[in-house]
């Protein structure tokens, strides 16, 4: 079983990366011979999104290859992110946008290419969870939306607030708080065994194989009305 993780915090220390740590630890307890690769996306180099990234002749940088490589041979995807004024760095946009030239299919670009593979969001900010389910859960929901629609299975979302040590001073605080960490390790841990599951049946839970019917029906009347 093969994880890829990718990481958008660019501070370091970061609460997005201490986060997803301890997510990625469920899923070692859950699975010790898992193989799991971890990129942080403050250290890669991959140029801004154009027209140009759909052509099949596009020669694409190093990093971006990398990515596409580990992104198309993962059995499960995580996804950690910082909240930045209501919703992710500019960079993870710009890797969702990039992923498009191999996620979605070359004659339309509107059939997702990954196989309903699992893939689950962490989230950190400084706004308090209240304001996470009223607000920021809707002005992030573009980055587990945009997986959808590349065909990816969308298993869940786990937001970590009030990530500041003082009002209006940010830094980190996540390695101070047990309780958030087991429970994101618990949520690593519930992944892991669907990931699992998914890599030896081809089979998800019930819910999620439901959701993934209505979201094909809603695709296929967009398609019919556009």
């Amino acid at each position: 079983m093969k994880i890829l993780a990718l990481v958008a915090g660019t501070n370091d220390p970061s609460n997005t990366d201490v986060l997803c740590e301890a997510f990625l630890k469920g899923i070692r307890s859950a699975f010790p011979d898992v193989e799991i690769t971890k990129f942080r996306l403050k250290d890669m180099q991959i140029k801004h999104f154009t027209l140009e990234d759909y052509h099949p002749h596009c020669t694409s940088e190093d990093d971006f290859c990398r990515l596409q490589e580990e992104v198309i041979s993962a059995d499960g995807l995580v996804f950690a992110t910082p909240i930045w004024n209501f919703s992710v760095p500019a960079h993870l946009k710009n890797v969702i946008d990039r992923m498009g030239a191999f996620c979605l299919d070359e004659e339309t670009r509107t059939k997702g290419k990954l196989p309903g593979t699992p893939a689950f969001f962490l989230y950190t900010g400084g706004a308090s969870l209240p304001l996470w389910k009223g607000l920021m859960r809707f002005t992030t929901s573009h980055l587990p939306e945009a997986l959808r629609y590349y065909g990816a299975t969308v298993i869940g979302r786990y937001f970590a607030g009030r990530c500041t040590q003082a009002k209006g001073t940010f830094g980190l605080v996540l390695d101070r708080r047990p309780g958030t960490l087991r429970a994101a390790q618990a949520k690593g841990e519930s992944f892991a065994a669907i990931v699992h599951r998914y890599t030896k049946t081809k089979a998800l839970p019930f819910r999620f194989i439901l959701i993934g019917k209505v979201y094909q029906c809603i695709q296929r009347v967009v398609a019919k009305i556009l």
